[in-house]
């Protein structure tokens, strides 16, 4: 089967913004867009996306997962950068009317409809390093997936990162392209040096998220991540998540976790630690390294908290749990 996120579906749907307004939304072919050489994005990294999915039931229904919540991450992201302001209502229509022209498209579970709208400033004029486009464009595009696991939920190997950051932080909250990139050196490197899947960047002893994902923590009854702030991303999946595990009666604890307290947590039998995000749910963690040394986060397997809360989410998502939260959208 191809690479996650490498099929396209052979349209998207499309909306621009100039002189102030936004254009109605066409649905125009999916393997290219025209862009001047001199738009802001190419050259001041103006762009914004999110990743969301799309499920089908068994009843033949399509339905998408949290789509409101991306919407308003979105519209976050936008302001924040100084792109021109969404409008929920069309990013809305457009997610829905795109899904539903392919909803026949749909895999069955555990494959899904990864949607990934994008939102680019195209402003030509390379004298705005200091000022924000005047122009976006605003897409949809649509990738078919299968499971994220094809070999089964391999427990991750990460680097504890104290002398670092994903990205500065004050963009921490925004999910721009640029912060993947700002992550990406010391990744490849974490893989050449110590065979890390990821790194878990903890500047200052403070553990936060990695290049890609956010981090939890379960021991015992209780679920550990760092509360929210604007130095990281606000994972819809981690949200999520925790509701879950409120549901099920754990411990919700969303506050400043050490370094120094995650690996006396991890030597202790039982322990259990995951990566929350849309594409991979919740992936077990086994092992963290530290300056050349390796600490097994319990039992170094895949724990059965961490599979139990993702089983209780895709669930929901694949229409075989009430979805007693109204996270699911109809076409």
């Amino acid at each position: 089967m191809a690479a996650f996120g490498t099929v396209f579906m052979p349209e998207m749907a499309l909306a621009t913004y100039q002189n102030d307004q936004w254009s109605d939304t066409q649905i125009v072919q999916s393997d290219s867009i025209q862009l001047h050489p001199g738009a802001h994005v190419l050259h001041y990294s103006s762009t914004c996306f999110e990743g969301l999915k799309a499920f089908r039931h068994a009843d033949g229904s399509v339905k998408i997962f949290r789509m409101d919540e991306n919407i308003k991450r979105m519209v976050q992201s936008s302001r924040l950068l100084n792109l021109p302001a969404i409008q929920p209502d069309q990013l809305a229509q457009m997610i829905k009317d795109i899904v539903k022209q392919y909803a026949d498209e749909v895999p069955a579970p555990p494959g899904s409809m990864y949607i990934r709208p994008t939102h680019i400033g195209t402003e030509g004029a390379i004298g705005k390093a200091a000022a924000p486009t005047a122009a976006s464009m605003l897409y949809v595009l649509l990738s078919p997936v299968g499971d994220y696991f094809t070999g089964g939920a391999k427990p991750l190997r990460l680097l504890l990162a104290e002398d670092g950051m994903r990205c500065a932080p004050h963009m921490g909250m925004i999910k721009s392209g640029g912060n993947y990139a700002s992550a990406l050196g010391p990744i490849l490197q974490a893989k050449a040096d110590v065979n890390a899947d990821q790194i878990l960047f903890c500047p200052g002893g403070d553990v936060q998220e990695t290049g890609a994902a956010n981090f939890v923590l379960i021991d015992g009854n209780e679920i550990i991540t760092k509360k929210l702030d604007s130095t990281f991303l606000h994972g819809i999946t981690r949200a999520s998540l925790l509701t879950l595990a409120a549901d099920l009666g754990m411990q919700v604890s969303e506050r400043e976790l050490s370094v120094t307290e995650l690996l006396e947590r991890a030597a202790k039998p039982g322990t259990e630690a995951a990566l929350s995000g849309t594409a991979a749910v919740l992936t077990p963690v086994g092992t963290l390294i530290q300056h050349g040394k390796e600490y097994k986060v319990g039992s170094g397997e895949a724990g059965p908290t961490t599979m139990k809360l993702r089983q209780a989410l895709n669930k929901i998502q694949w229409g075989e749990s009430e979805d007693k939260h109204g996270w699911l959208t109809s076409l």
